[in-house]
């Protein structure tokens, strides 16, 4: 609204004899968010025309102070934006509201952090509230109260930090477009990430979890796809069938845009997995699947495959990941199809796999220890055997010597 010189207030004729307030705006001004240039703003507030008694003139005169009370806050508007002013006004505007503008146009973990947010704040906020105890007091309740909205267990301390990430990128957008007066992040400390362990499948246990029966085959059949192509949840649950394409070859893969980072995926898949789909059809290709599923109908069925390890879905992709690694495939290979931004990322899921390592590990082992030691002891023999031999022929030559001189 820089641009804008002067807002005047106005009245237009209505159809029922009533006069209808509006704020002119000259020059137009361009709203950022739709980017509609604009030079009337309706205030919706209507007055009598011809006011008929004392009822209808005290009407007219509550109303046009109001209207012309919001004049005056636009105009104030327009000059603390033009001078770098913080618009005082602005204080009482809903933060919960801008908060929500900004999931909009970001990824599903804001929606989550948002969500966590408003449980916190008893779903109003304004942004006079909005400071460095309030935030301080949202992170103690992610880490101690906050729980994960379909488990319904407390967040583990990663993914509060990936929240808290979050929330804290949110107020530094908030701070850089004058939706609050300070910068709130240069008082709050990161929440430090813990190592965790990656529970993967072996071959011989993914192999018998594919023999083993499961009362719920649909779930069966969405883990070993995933098992098999490092997929989400979130993207199995959305694949469609219209993200299937065909090489020139014949050869399917599979082309669609991830839930989570809202990135094209590229991935090749082969016959199996083209069974575990099933027959070729329109809409999601895994109709009917749930979160619900990979609770405890997942579970009884890796019971019933004798696996012993804490599995949750996503574990199917650390597996596909490592046994990638494992059977030869290089990490930055395995990084594309995971569509993961940093190897880094790769690299942790397929850790107990790398080449080196397992390279590293055969360097030492008992037999090459043995041969080592024989080694060392044959030279040592041989080194014997030369020094006995010298030390004869020296005393044979010194024998010969003594004998040249008594003659």
């Amino acid at each position: 609204m820089q641009q804008c010189k002067t807002v005047t207030l106005r009245t237009r004729k209505c159809k029922n004899g009533m006069l209808s307030f509006y704020l002119d705006y000259y020059p137009a001004f361009r709203d950022k968010e739709t980017m509609q240039s604009i030079r009337h703003e309706s205030l919706h507030i209507y007055i009598y025309a011809k006011p008929k008694n004392n009822r209808e003139r005290s009407h007219n005169k509550s109303l046009t102070e109001k209207a012309e009370m919001i004049r005056c806050m636009r105009y104030e508007s327009i000059i603390n934006e033009r001078f770098g002013l913080y618009d005082k006004a602005h204080k009482k505007a809903s933060f919960l509201a801008y908060f929500k503008k900004l999931c909009e146009k970001n990824n599903q973990k804001w929606d989550y952090v948002y969500l966590h947010f408003y449980d916190y704040v008893n779903g109003k906020c304004t942004f006079e509230e909005v400071d460095v105890p309030l935030c301080k007091g949202f992170c103690e309740y992610l880490l101690d109260e906050a729980v994960n909205r379909r488990t319904k267990e407390p967040l583990s301390q990663n993914s509060v930090s990936g929240y808290w990430s979050t929330f804290r990128g949110m107020l530094r957008i908030a701070y850089r477009d004058k939706q609050i007066p300070d910068n709130i992040n240069e008082f709050l400390d990161k929440v430090k990430t813990v190592e965790s362990k990656k529970e993967v499948l072996t071959l011989e246990e993914l192999y018998r979890l594919y023999k083993t029966p499961s009362e719920n085959e649909l779930i069966k059949r969405a883990a070993i796809f995933s098992c098999l192509t490092g997929l989400r949840f979130s993207d199995v649950q959305a694949l469609q069938w219209k993200n299937v394409c065909t090489y020139a070859d014949g050869g399917k893969y599979l082309d669609f845009i991830s839930i989570k980072t809202e990135k094209q995926n590229i991935v090749p898949i082969n016959k199996d997995v083209e069974k575990l789909m099933g027959k070729q059809g329109t809409g999601f290709v895994f109709k009917g699947l749930k979160y619900e599923m990979t609770q405890q109908p997942m579970k009884d069925w890796l019971a019933d495959a004798k696996i012993q390890k804490h599995i949750t879905f996503h574990c199917f992709r650390h597996t596909y990941a490592s046994l990638q690694v494992e059977l030869g495939t290089d990490i930055y290979t395995v990084q594309r199809i995971l569509a993961h931004s940093n190897v880094a990322t790769t690299e942790i899921y397929a850790r107990h796999a790398e080449p080196k390592k397992r390279e590293a590990a055969e360097k030492i082992t008992i037999e090459k220890l043995k041969s080592v030691a024989k080694q060392q002891a044959n030279k040592c023999k041989k080194g014997k055997n030369e020094s006995a031999e010298t030390t004869g022929e020296s005393q044979t030559s010194e024998k010969k010597t003594n004998k040249r001189k008594k003659k």
